[in-house]
């Protein structure tokens, strides 16, 4: 909470004086020996009123800026709509390849720079969400833990386009997406974006800890399936078990016991539809914090005083007598 404050309340003692309009102090001085005979101007009489409570607002106005009004900085929590996001992705040497498994040119993009672009696009229209971002390959990377920080994360999608390795470790990479979402799970839903073009196999000890993980988590995992021209669909029924296929992994996340949806995108239009899909699906009430910083307000308000005296001393300066032609 933020609250306003004074840099020096002893100025205050001052609005005392700002009375002394609405008293009507001092003498006024009538051509006229008597009142009697003069019409009532309720006019004049409702001017008079509105000019005397502007020169005391002025020198309130004015007391206020001395004694260094301001709103202290501090910390403000808001109601939002998003969640915290991991956005995991797969930067293994075919990332790098087009959909139609060839080197990408200025007409065609790789899987990565279509899969980056898109969930820039996402993650720019969710302005309350937290992000990470974990890269995998021969070993997983951690290029950005959960902040709120835009443009953090907008550098981390952005290294997401140099050039990849190896090989892809996909059980160690969603260990290390898992872990960054701590113990608090109260705050906001925890969702895990897992982009890949393959699957690989994933030890048994590994997948224990990730069912432990994901049901500790309460996440909602997606898995976007880039599936390269030729390569098995996330969908297709095997006659014998193969741990390596995209189908397998597939079965593997739906047995998990959290929330799970798989897309499999053969195009980039393809991954721009999931990727709406996923950012309609995740819409949850979001309790943040943001830090506001200190503001002075005796600028404002030494303008507003100066505005206020203006008016009253025009209103002077078109003051007329009683008799025409006397001061």
């Amino acid at each position: 909470m933020t609250s306003l404050g004074f840099d020096y309340p002893w100025v205050l003692l001052l609005l005392g004086l700002c009375v002394m309009p609405l008293l009507g102090l001092g003498p006024r001085w009538w051509p006229s020996p008597s009142l009697i005979g003069i019409p009532r101007d309720r006019v004049s009489e409702g001017a008079e009123i509105g000019l005397r409570l502007l020169a005391a607002l002025s020198m309130a106005l004015l007391v206020l800026a001395l004694g260094g009004l301001h709103r202290r900085d501090g910390i403000v929590t808001r109601t939002g709509k998003g969640a915290h996001v991991v956005l995991l992705i797969d930067r293994s040497v075919s990332m790098d390849q087009t959909f139609d498994d060839r080197e990408p040119t200025a007409k065609q993009e790789s899987k990565t720079a279509a899969a980056v672009r898109l969930i820039q696009k996402f993650f720019a229209g969710r302005p309350h969400d937290q992000f990470a971002v974990v890269a995998f390959s021969t070993s997983p990377i951690l290029a950005l833990p959960l902040t709120e920080h835009r443009a953090a994360v907008a550098a981390a999608l952005g290294a997401m386009k140099r050039p990849a390795l190896g090989k892809t470790d996909i059980g160690r990479g969603l260990g290390l997406a898992l872990a960054q979402f701590g113990t608090d799970t109260t705050q906001a839903q925890n969702v895990v974006l897992f982009v890949s073009d393959g699957a690989g196999v994933i030890d048994r000890e590994v997948k224990d800890k990730i069912r432990a993980d994901a049901l500790r988590t309460h996440v909602h995992l997606y898995y976007l399936y880039l599936r390269t021209k030729g390569d098995p669909g996330l969908f297709e029924k095997m006659d014998t078990a193969d741990a390596s296929a995209p189908a397998s992994l597939n079965q593997y996340f739906s047995e998990l016991g959290v929330p799970y949806r798989a897309f499999e995108a053969e195009d980039p239009s393809a991954v721009a539809r999931a990727v709406e899909q996923i950012d309609r699906l995740e819409v949850h009430p979001i309790r943040y914090h943001e830090h506001v910083p200190r503001r002075d307000y005796a600028p404002l308000l030494y303008a507003l005083a100066l505005g206020c005296g203006v008016l009253v001393a025009l209103a002077l300066l078109a003051e007329r007598g009683l008799a025409e032609g006397r001061p």
